[in-house]
């Protein structure tokens, strides 16, 4: 099972949802916000279309087609059209992040 691929958010950008957005925009991505309280999960979900997600504030896990990774303020993951992918907040405060899907 192949690693998940996980960037940190450039430190010269604001990870706030104004320039999350404009950066996304430039790759064709949109973006909202998505907030869950401590041990909040989501099990198995599948999109049609690629999805981002970087993390704003608290600790996620997330795994992508069997791939885990833990992710805190400022790491993205990319998460292809068609996998299978779940999130876990295992902090205990709530988590914030930002995600978007890719428009065509």
């Amino acid at each position: 099972m192949p690693e998940l691929q996980i960037r940190h958010w450039p430190q010269n950008i604001p990870l706030e949802l104004k320039a999350v957005a404009r950066v996304w925009a430039e790759d064709g991505f949109s973006c909202d916000l998505w907030v869950d309280p401590p041990e909040r999960q989501w099990i198995d979900f599948v999109h049609e279309t690629d999805e981002r997600v970087v993390v704003k504030e608290g600790r996620i896990e997330f795994d992508v087609e069997g791939s885990r990774a833990m992710l805190g303020p400022g790491d993205e993951v990319f998460i292809p059209a068609g996998s299978r992918h779940s999130v876990w907040n295992r902090g205990s405060s709530t988590a914030r992040w930002f995600y978007g899907y890719r428009q065509d």
